[in-house]
């Protein structure tokens, strides 16, 4: 690409993003929309099969997961969720919500005490399924995030066969998401009606 094209492609990356915003910090009923969408989610086979699963905490307007995540720490299943140390995402086994404490801008994040605890660091190797956020997608399950690129490092690392899933509301599904070599697809994309199979890491 020419530098030009990457000024553009920076653009139109950043007007989806100011789009999807308002769309989403307007989505009506928040509460059951985001209920329907994590319901979908854990029927599916790849949250079925999966022994341990990367949620995810929501933040300002976001689909909400924290009304799914008591049943799902409950649950056979080892629950992990990430948290950012020095723009990097690290890993928490979380085993009762009592272990989470508002943090920074209000969001839920582990215990400062317990984040060095030997036995609740996981390694990104070891998820089976990641449910990953984002601003706004695509039916092909193309993804921008905040543009500060924390998760695109964690898939990264993330197993080839991990399947990574993207929750968000139908008014953040846009016609095409500009993508560039380093981005990473989802493989699918569940929003309050429909589940949109995407190209994933095979792209």
């Amino acid at each position: 690409m020419t530098t030009i094209d990457q000024d553009e492609l920076g653009r139109r990356k950043q007007e989806i993003r100011t789009a999807a915003h308002a769309a989403r910090k307007a989505q009506p009923d928040k509460e059951s929309v985001s209920q329907r969408i994590t319901d979908t989610v854990i029927g599916l086979p790849e949250y079925q099969q999966a022994d341990c699963v990367m949620w995810y905490v929501d933040v300002r307007a976001e689909a909400r997961t924290r009304q799914a995540l008591p049943a799902a720490v409950a649950s056979d299943k080892k629950i992990v969720i990430p948290f950012c140390v020095d723009g990097e995402l690290e890993l928490f086994h979380l085993e009762s919500m009592d272990e989470l404490a508002e943090g920074m801008y209000g969001i839920l994040e582990p215990r400062e005490e317990l984040r060095d605890v030997a036995a609740k660091r996981v390694p990104v190797e070891g998820l089976d399924l990641i449910l990953v956020p984002g601003v706004a997608f695509d039916k092909q399950g193309g993804r921008t995030g905040h543009g500060k690129g924390y998760y695109d490092k964690l898939l990264e690392n993330a197993r080839p066969d991990t399947p990574l899933v993207s929750l968000a509301f139908e008014c953040q599904i846009f016609d095409e998401i500009p993508m560039q070599s380093h981005d990473i697809y989802m493989d699918k994309v569940v929003t309050e009606s429909s589940v949109y199979t995407g190209k994933g890491r095979a792209s």
